[in-house]
């Protein structure tokens, strides 16, 4: 199963509170939107379910899936568009652990990566190189290397932060199948209307669980007013005796 459980989980960075007193699971199969204000710790979250930062309270179990079941996709600002890599070889890095890091590209390998750029839309342009793509190009490649990665679970990070509609529209097809192939699917996104068209699941964070589950529930009038709010607490502890709203779904 590819089912995430997540157990009272907190993250601090120092004495700040990214994520706090988390409890709920990602069932198998679903897919789920993260929503939230900057800093209520949407990007923390996932950091932390793969492992890239510590849990100071609480656990994340994954059940049977191990690394290579898990494909992560971060903001395209953490990822440096300098370094000299053609659209092949930044594509074909998805498959390092089938292939292993130190092999050289098979064929088969390489007509996989061929096959994955044709279906983000990028055929033919395996030898250009990274730095010369427009961000929707870029991103298209990113999800081509999804592609090749293969994985049951899929977690991204604002995938569509500064693309162009029609990308927008092509690589949320992808995600849509995804999912329809059985993946686990949770993004960080920003665009409610967006979310409640094509997401059924959303976790509406601001800091703590305001809601977790179904999208029009998760994103009525009282629930966001109740992530306002929340987000005002953490941001003005002092401000206040207790949080407004320590319930959650």
């Amino acid at each position: 199963m590819s089912t995430l459980i997540l157990d009272d989980v907190c993250v601090s960075y120092g004495r700040v509170h990214a994520v706090c007193h988390l409890t709920g699971k990602f069932e198998a199969g679903s897919l789920t939107a993260i929503a939230g204000a900057n800093g209520a710790g949407k990007s923390t979250l996932v950091k932390a379910i793969m492992g890239e930062l510590p849990l100071t309270n609480g656990h994340i179990n994954q059940g049977k899936l191990t690394p290579q079941d898990i494909a992560y996709l971060p903001q395209t600002a953490e990822i440096d568009r300098h370094f000299p890599l053609n659209l092949e070889d930044l594509v074909s890095l998805g498959s390092w652990r089938k292939n292993g890091a130190f092999r050289g590209l098979s064929n088969a390998c390489l007509e996989e990566t061929k096959d994955a750029l044709r279906q983000v839309g990028l055929a033919g342009m395996e030898k250009r190189q990274i730095g010369s793509l427009s961000s929707g190009q870029f991103q298209r490649a990113l999800f081509a290397r999804l592609l090749l990665q293969d994985a049951r679970v899929v977690i991204l990070d604002e995938p569509f932060n500064a693309v162009d509609e029609q990308t927008t529209h092509d690589l949320l097809a992808l995600i849509l199948q995804w999912n329809k192939e059985g993946r686990t699917v949770l993004a960080i996104l920003h665009d409610l209307e967006q979310i409640e068209q094509h997401f059924p699941n959303t976790l509406l964070l601001a800091r703590e669980a305001v809601y977790w589950g179904d999208t029009r529930q998760a994103l009525s009038v009282q629930n966001k007013q109740r992530a306002k709010s929340l987000i005002h607490y953490w941001d003005n502890p002092q401000s206040q005796i207790s949080t407004p709203f320590k319930e959650s779904a």
